[in-house]
C-alpha cells in the first residue's frame, strides 16, 4: 500500500485495534511494526493466556493523567464492548475469581489470531518488521521512514507503546516521535507493574517461591499512609513479585521521587493491626511463636519472621518479654522492607509516564497540537493495575482513534 489514508505506527494491542476500526470506517490503513514477532506483548501476557480485560473497570484502577480524563476514554468502549468484539471472532472469555477475564482456550494466541483476522477483514495491511526511524510532518502529510524506505499519509496513529518489555519493540522511541511532532512527555519515565528488589542479604530473598496473601503499605517520610494494596505477594531470589508488589511498584517509585524518606511496609496478617495482633499473641500464652505463625503462614516464612524479630521460635508466647513480643508484632504487621529498586523495563509490564492526556482531544484521541495525529495506548501517561486494565485502556483508546472522523 503506497498511499494509505491512515498510517498506524505500532501494531500491538492498541495499534491493531485502532487499525481495525479505521479500516471498518472505510479508510485505507497501513500498520507498521518494528518487532520480528508480531503481538509479542499479547502473546506473553497473563503467563501466555492473555488477560484480555477485567470484569469491572473504572478510572480508579489507573494512574498518571487525571481520573476525569481517563474515565471519559474508558466509557467510550467498556468491558461489555470488549467481550462483544472478541465474541464476534469466536473468542469467549471466562471470569476467574480475581475478576480477570481470559479466553476460555487459555491461549493468548487465540486473542492475537482474532485481532489479525479482524484486521484482515477490515482491509488493514500490516508490515513487519518495519522499524520506524523517523517521522516528520511535511506538506500536510506525515512521512514515516526507516531503512525499508518511507511512506506518507494525511493521518497518523502513534501506538508505539512505552518502554516496557523492549524485546517486543517498545523501546521508548515513540516518545521522541511525540516530541518531534510538538508534544511534551512526562519528565519521569519509569517501569510500572515491575518486581521490586530487596537488599542482597535480606532474609526474604532466601525463601524464594513462597507466595502469601499480604498487604503492602506505602508511607511518606512523616508516616502518612499514601497507598495500600492487599493481594498475593511472591517472595523471590531478588525480592518481591506477585500482584501486590507489581501494583505497588509505580506508586513506590512516584512517592520516592517526591520524598526520599518514603518507605514500604509489609503486613503478613492484613486482617490485623499491631494492637489486634498483639492481643492475639497474648490470648495464646502456651503457643510458641513458630506454632502461632505456622497456623497462617508457610513454615519457612514463619521461621524467617522469628529470626528477623530476634526471638526464640520455640519459646512460649506467655514467657516472651514484652519487647520481644512487640518486635514480633512489628515484624508481622509493619515490617519495613528497605526496597532498593526495581527490575527495570525488561521485566516491567507497562510504563509509568508518557504524553499527558491534556494534550489529546479525548473524543477522537487527536493531538491538540498537531492536527491529523492521534496518540493511543501505553505511550500516553496512563498506566493501570495488573489484571487486564492496561489491555482495556488499549482497546478503548484504540477504538476511539480508529472510529473517529478526522478532517
Amino acid at each position: 500500500m503506497t498511499s494509505p489514508d491512515v498510517l498506524v505506527v505500532g501494531a500491538g494491542a492498541a495499534g491493531l485495534f485502532a487499525a481495525i476500526h479505521a479500516g471498518r470506517s472505510g479508510a485505507r490503513v497501513l500498520a507498521l511494526d518494528g518487532a520480528r514477532r508480531l503481538g509479542l506483548k499479547i502473546l506473553v501476557a497473563g503467563g501466555g493466556r492473555c488477560n484480555v480485560t477485567h470484569d469491572f473497570v473504572d478510572e480508579t484502577s489507573y494512574a498518571g493523567s487525571s481520573s476525569n480524563a481517563i474515565r471519559k476514554v474508558l466509557r467510550r468502549f467498556d468491558v461489555s464492548d470488549t467481550i462483544e468484539f472478541f465474541a464476534q471472532y469466536g473468542v469467549t472469555l471466562k471470569r476467574e475469581e480475581t475478576g480477570k477475564l481470559f479466553p476460555t482456550t487459555n491461549r493468548s494466541r487465540t486473542v492475537l489470531d482474532a485481532l489479525l483476522r479482524a484486521a484482515e477483514e477490515a482491509g488493514v495491511v500490516i508490515k513487519y518488521p518495519r522499524r520506524v526511524e523517523a517521522i516528520r510532518h511535511q506538506d500536510g502529510a506525515f512521512v514515516v521512514a526507516g531503512e525499508w524506505g518511507e511512506v506518507s499519509a494525511p493521518r497518523l496513529i502513534l501506538a508505539t507503546g512505552g518502554r516496557s518489555l523492549p524485546k517486543s519493540g517498545s523501546d521508548g522511541q515513540g516518545y521522541e516521535f511525540a516530541r518531534t511532532l510538538g508534544h511534551s512527555v512526562a519528565d519521569e519515565i519509569h517501569p510500572a507493574l515491575v518486581p521490586l528488589i530487596l537488599p542482597g542479604e535480606h532474609p526474604f530473598r532466601e525463601i524464594s517461591g513462597i507466595a502469601v496473601p499480604a498487604c503492602l503499605v506505602l508511607r511518606s517520610g512523616t508516616g502518612k499512609i499514601l497507598k495500600t494494596f492487599h493481594d498475593d505477594l511472591l517472595f523471590t531470589h531478588f525480592g518481591l513479585s506477585g500482584p501486590c508488589a507489581l501494583d505497588m511498584s509505580r506508586h513506590w517509585r512516584a512517592a520516592l521521587l517526591e520524598d526520599p524518606g518514603t518507605r514500604l511496609e509489609l503486613n503478613l496478617f492484613p486482617e490485623h493491626s499491631e494492637t489486634s495482633f498483639d492481643k492475639a499473641l497474648l490470648s495464646s500464652p502456651h503457643a510458641t511463636p513458630l506454632g502461632h505463625l505456622k497456623a497462617s503462614l508457610p513454615e519457612r516464612l514463619s521461621k524467617v519472621v522469628c529470626d528477623m524479630a530476634g526471638i526464640d521460635p520455640s519459646a512460649r508466647l506467655g514467657q516472651l518479654p514484652r519487647e520481644a513480643r512487640k518486635a514480633l508484632v512489628r515484624m508481622c504487621i509493619t515490617a519495613s522492607l528497605g526496597v532498593e529498586g526495581d527490575r527495570g523495563f525488561t521485566h516491567a509490564e507497562v510504563t509509568m509516564g508518557g504524553v499527558p492526556l491534556k494534550e489529546i482531544r479525548l473524543e477522537t484521541m487527536e493531538s491538540r497540537v498537531r492536527p491529523g495525529l492521534q496518540i493511543i495506548g501505553e505511550i500516553l501517561d496512563v498506566d493501570g493495575r495488573i489484571g487486564g486494565y492496561n489491555f482495556q485502556w488499549a482497546w478503548a483508546s484504540g477504538f476511539i482513534a480508529g472510529s473517529a472522523r478526522i478532517d
